[in-house]
């Protein structure tokens, strides 16, 4: 596969990716649209092997997570990536039954369980995505980090300026306090020079 073709195919699988209940997750009618299954039939491949989808790897949307995820996606298309170009597809979109959830573990197990061609190329395209993903939010959280360090530095310059700039501050006032003292001795001599008992004749 070409570079920029296996670029727009990671894209289209990460548009696909949501985060219910803390976790990524993968709904079971994209699945089916980038395996090029009916999501019937991938259902029931699922739950002929349920032992092999714990709930950390798969799990059914309730009604109230279906209803926020179809008002979030609504004006979303879905599509695949076939024969070089994008195609929209609405399989299984509108089912009456809750969809299924499945982790990137799930949709690992996804490629044994189908066991076709198709789904295990579509399986390392969707697990290269989902651990780009990850390293996005990776770099995301160091860059958090680092913008936290720096904002907690720059508090602690802030405080130590703050700290020399009282200092300066208080030996100002020591020099202004000394001046002014010296001052009100200076003038009270004076007074006292001035109203001292003559020597002489009166």
């Amino acid at each position: 596969m070409k570079t920029n073709e296996s670029t727009m195919q990671l894209t289209v699988i990460q548009q696909k990716i949501y985060e219910i209940r803390d976790q990524r997750v993968m709904i079971d009618y994209d699945l089916a649209d980038l395996y090029q299954v009916e999501t019937k039939r991938l259902k029931e491949a699922v739950r002929r092997n349920r032992n092999r989808f714990p709930d950390d790897f798969m799990f059914e949307l309730t009604k109230e997570e279906y209803d926020a995820l179809r008002s979030q996606i609504a004006t979303l298309k879905h599509a695949i990536v076939a024969e070089d170009e994008l195609v929209v597809s609405k399989r299984g979109r509108h089912s009456k039954y809750s969809p299924f959830a499945f982790t990137e573990h799930g949709v690992a197990m996804l490629a044994s369980v189908l066991n076709s061609e198709k789904a295990i190329e579509m399986n390392i395209a969707i697990v290269r995505a989902f651990i780009a993903l990850r390293q996005l939010t990776l770099l995301r959280n160091n860059f958090l980090e680092q913008l936290q360090q720096l904002r907690i530095e720059l508090y602690q310059r802030i405080d130590g300026h703050d700290a020399q700039l009282s200092q300066i501050y208080d030996a100002l006032e020591n020099m202004l306090d000394t001046e002014a003292e010296k001052r009100h001795q200076e003038k009270a001599k004076a007074e006292s020079w001035k109203n001292r008992e003559r020597i002489g004749y009166k």
